[in-house]
């Protein structure tokens, strides 16, 4: 098998990367290589799978927003799948950008959807999220929940982009996996995500901003299980066979939640990062951000059920695994 993973050199696109290629698998990555973050960590990414998968990895830069750009790096490429988890990511960053929100998540996912249909592909599984779920009081969420009110463009463009994908599959019967994530965390992860913020400051004796007084759970979800989560779907396309998917739909088009399936509070992931920086940390309580939500809880049962999916990592180990890694990588 030969898979194209687009965000090749992001934190879940490199590590699923590193772990199809430890497998055998062939991978084609590809990615703009952005600065929504700084460059050289997305370089590092792309440099450890190059010294480690050698050449079971290869590596194209390329904007998949462009879509003659897109073809002309692919036109010489075979791929049997395609895991499309290139996005501009960040909630709160959509309010101040909106435009590459639209580009990347909706100009770019039409792309690969059209890719996946010329190139006639197996299957296509495709980063949805958990902000999805917008305002959604019910926990733990499921995919069989309404998800019609989200409270950001990010969220807007994810759902969007699922109904993209029910389309596809309905008029091309392209087989399509939807994945919504939930809050992930590990190693080689995001500076933009809270864990490294948090690590970071706390390490440097600065304040951390700590939202709606602490009072704030999230599903944290380790990046090991998330790329299993990923993988068992790879290897699972949605049957066409007419009849309900997870997520409800009778298109070959199933959406999952990946999660940790435990809903933490913000300020216990804290006391753990005290513990592994060896400081208390000096916290600016703050209220609710704009577009953020108070809960993330993940219901798994549809996953687990249709593919064995079961996280293994909770965050009294994930989160010393993170300040751990964040330690080496950068050299403290």
């Amino acid at each position: 098998m030969r898979v194209l993973i687009t965000g090749a050199a992001g934190f879940i696109g490199s590590t699923l990367a590193h772990r199809l290629a430890a497998r055998g698998t062939d991978v084609v990555g590809i990615d703009n290589l952005n600065d929504y973050y700084p460059v050289s960590l997305k370089q590092d990414r792309l440099n450890r799978l190059r010294k480690e998968c050698g050449d079971k990895f290869v590596f194209h830069k390329v904007d998949f927003s462009d879509m003659a750009a897109l073809n002309a790096v692919l036109a010489d490429e075979k791929f049997d799948r395609i895991v499309h988890l290139g996005a501009q990511a960040g909630v709160r960053y959509s309010i101040e950008n909106p435009h590459a929100y639209v580009q990347a998540n909706l100009v770019g996912h039409l792309n690969m959807l059209e890719v996946a249909r010329h190139r006639e592909v197996e299957h296509m599984v495709y980063a949805s999220s958990s902000s999805v779920y917008g305002g959604n009081t019910k926990l733990p969420f499921s995919v069989d929940d309404r998800v019609d009110h989200p409270l950001s463009l990010y969220a807007a463009t994810k759902k969007a982009d699922e109904l993209m994908s029910e389309t596809y599959a309905n008029l091309y019967r392209l087989p399509l996996t939807g994945l919504r994530f939930f809050t992930v965390y590990g190693p080689w992860g995001r500076p933009d995500m809270m864990m490294w913020i948090f690590t970071k400051k706390i390490l440097a004796g600065e304040a951390i901003p700590v939202f709606n007084g602490g009072n704030m759970y999230r599903d944290f979800t380790y990046v090991d299980d998330i790329v299993s989560g990923v993988v068992a779907c790879l290897d699972s396309p949605p049957s066409d066979n007419g009849e309900p998917k997870a997520g409800g739909s009778i298109q070959p088009h199933a959406l999952y939640n990946i999660g940790n399936h435990r809903s933490e509070h913000l300020m216990k992931v804290i006391e753990i990062l005290e513990a592994e920086c060896g400081k208390k940390a000096q916290m600016e309580m703050l209220p609710m951000q704009a577009g953020d939500v108070e809960k993330t809880y993940a219901d798994i049962d549809a996953i687990h059920s249709d593919l064995g999916y079961q996280p293994t990592t909770p965050i009294k180990v994930g989160v010393p695994a993170f300040v751990a890694w964040y330690r080496e990588y950068n050299g403290l």
